[in-house]
This record gives structure tokens, sequence and C-alpha cells, in this order.
């Protein structure tokens, strides 16, 4: 996660599928709050993906991924060795699992305005089943900050993202072709995800029904964010409004109610909606593609009512290693890995099943 992200929420609660879920939100009022639909019930491949996945074998990919920092200089930044390296194992692993793992260029810029663009790699893999014509899409950003190996910031991430794909295999029975992509160059400002789609024609892009980002999901402290979209016409009655950026285009809400839901399936108590905050999900919202988003915290702290719902330390950074050289294996929550990786194979695998057009 880039260190523009932040988190600021007033708790609202609601009800939906027999659980509660928190709205993150800015400013304070009372409102009369509106149901949420109904979550659509589970298909075959939910129960299976989420009941395959396994948080012992998405530490292993952490493991390596320390071990690449390690080597490197002790961070796996974009453009050093440990980005490539990093690269390299994600690649390896997707093309163990079956996938066809590309990795397309994009033009990062150098430390100043003066020097000359560097080409850097993104890593993409989808299913060979699905629509192709219907693209579910999942990602996570590959690169840490030059100060540490990013082990939450966002190997975590890409360790769900690596166990998902794994599991699900190249040639799962779905509806929608599935899409998996690690973008390189987020901790500078989402370059990545930026030039992954200034690299598809406008035909392409139409294509992507949703895209779920995925940066931090196993804050030692953390919490259990969801994000997506604008609830309902509740949110207007504060006087708010729609802004995109911030709630996301025409079938966000359906992503994060989703998400939140899978992640009430696994044990979690109030997962909180909240806005976004410009990472990897920005350009696909500019380009109008409905997006969601899963993270657990960084720098800010967590209350009183979310220690209560979920345990840690109100008081306490979500992650005292937020771009840190601690950052590490050992910083990891595991027990929140956990949820996160079953709600999000959960999430995934309902999309990829479903027929309902989010746009």
């Amino acid at each position: 996660m880039s260190s523009t992200a932040r988190l600021a929420w007033l708790p609202i609660r609601l009800a939906f599928v027999g659980i509660s879920v928190t709205l993150g939100v800015v400013a304070c009022g009372s409102v009369a709050v509106q149901p949420m639909p109904t979550a659509t019930s589970d298909g075959p491949l939910v129960e299976q993906l989420t009941g395959e996945v396994s948080d012992a074998r998405a530490m292993k990919h952490l493991q390596a991924l320390q071990k690449i920092a390690d080597e490197h200089g002790g961070n796996r930044a974009a453009g050093t060795p440990g980005f490539d390296a990093s690269v390299d194992y994600v690649v390896g692993v997707l093309r163990g699992a079956g996938f066809k793992a590309s990795t397309p260029t994009f033009e990062a810029s150098g430390d100043d305005d003066e020097d000359p663009s560097v080409p850097q790699r993104n890593v993409i893999a989808q299913t060979r089943t699905g629509d192709a014509d219907h693209v579910v899409m999942i990602g996570a950003h590959l690169d840490s900050v030059e100060d540490g190996p990013g082990i939450v910031d966002n190997g975590s991430g890409v360790a769900s993202l690596l166990e998902i794909a794994t599991q699900l295999g190249a040639d799962p029975s779905v509806q929608n072709t599935v899409r998996f992509a690690f973008f390189g160059d987020e901790e500078n400002g989402a370059v990545g995800s930026n030039g992954y789609l200034e690299g598809l024609s406008a035909n392409d892009r139409k294509k992507i029904k949703l895209y779920l980002n995925v940066d931090m999901v196993a804050s030692p402290n953390g919490g259990y964010f969801v994000q997506g979209g604008k609830p309902g016409s509740w949110w207007r009655r504060l006087g708010w409004g729609s802004d995109p950026e911030t709630v996301g285009p025409a079938g966000s809400a359906t992503i994060g109610r989703v998400l939140a839901d899978q992640l009430s399936k696994t044990g979690v108590t109030t997962p909180e909606i909240i806005e976004f905050v410009g990472d990897d999900e920005s350009p696909f919202i500019e380009a109008g593609i409905p997006v969601g988003g899963a993270e657990s915290g960084d720098e800010e702290e967590k209350t009183t009512q979310q220690a209560k719902a979920w345990g840690g330390q109100a008081g306490k950074p979500y992650d005292p290693c937020y771009h840190e050289a601690c950052d590490r294996v050992d910083n990891v929550n595991r027990d929140l890995l956990n949820h996160y990786l079953r709600a999000l194979a959960g999430a995934l695998a309902h999309f990829a099943t479903s027929t309902a057009e989010l746009r």
C-alpha cells in the first residue's frame, strides 16, 4: 500500500444476511439506515475453494518472498533485483499450477523527471475456461518499499492470490474467465496497474466485469476492512453524493457486500466497509470498472470498538512495521490472513460463477 493510503471513519452499523457490517465514513451524522440486500447463496465452487485454500501454504509463499528480500539488499522494491526475483517466483508458481503466465511491461519514470523511463513488469495469468468476454479480475501489488521486505505490505496479498490460483487451477468450471494480476510499482503511485490498463484496448477494458484489489491482509494488530461502493440511497441523505474515487463505479457496492458476507462466514464479527484511498483500484475506477478491495490496516490506530470486535490492542497501530524493515514474516497475523484468504477465495468463486451483470 502506498503511503498516501489512509483510513478514517466513524462506524455506522447495519444488518444484512444475519450479520452486522460497519460502514466506514468520514463525517458525523445520524440517519435511518436501510437494510442491505441479501447476498446470493453460495454455489459449489464457493464451498470448494474456501475449503481448499490453506494459510499454511500461503505462509510458504511469504517465506519465499522473505528469502528473496534477504538475498537482495533487504527489499523487493520496483526496479531492483529483489523485485525481478519476485516476478520470477510468481511466474514459476503460476506456471507450476498450469497457468500460462505473462509479464507485460510498462514504463516507469526514473528517480527524477530528467531520468529516462524504465521498463518494468507486471505478471498476468488467467483461466482457460469461462467466457473471455466477461473477466473477473483480482490483483495485488508485488513490490515493496525500499526500506523493507514488504511481507505484510504486500506479500500477504501476493501469497493469498497465489494460493487461490493454485487451488482454483487453470481449467475450473466457471461462468467467467478469472484473471490474476500482480502489479509492479504500486508504492510509487499505482504505476503498474495504470500501465496495465493503458496497454489494453477499449474493447478489452470493457471485458473486465470487475476488479478486486488485495493490499495488506495480515496486519499484526489488524482489522477487517472491505472497500466497495455506496451501500444505498441513505448515503446521499448524508449529503455526500457518490464520488466514484471513494465509493467506486456502479456495481462496486455489490462486490463489497459479497466480500463482507464471505468474511462473516469465516467467523469475523462486523467487518467494516471503508472508502477507497487510491491504491491499484484507482485506474479501474477511472475506467468505470466496478471495484472492491480488502485491507487490514496500516499505521493508523485501532479503536476501542474495533478491539472489542476483533481482538488486538486499542490505541495501537494496525501495523507498527508498515513500510519499515521489520515488515518480515514474523510480522504476519496468521489468523487474520486465514480469514481473508478464505473470504477472498469465496468472493472470487462467487463472481466467477455468477451470471449477474454489475454494469
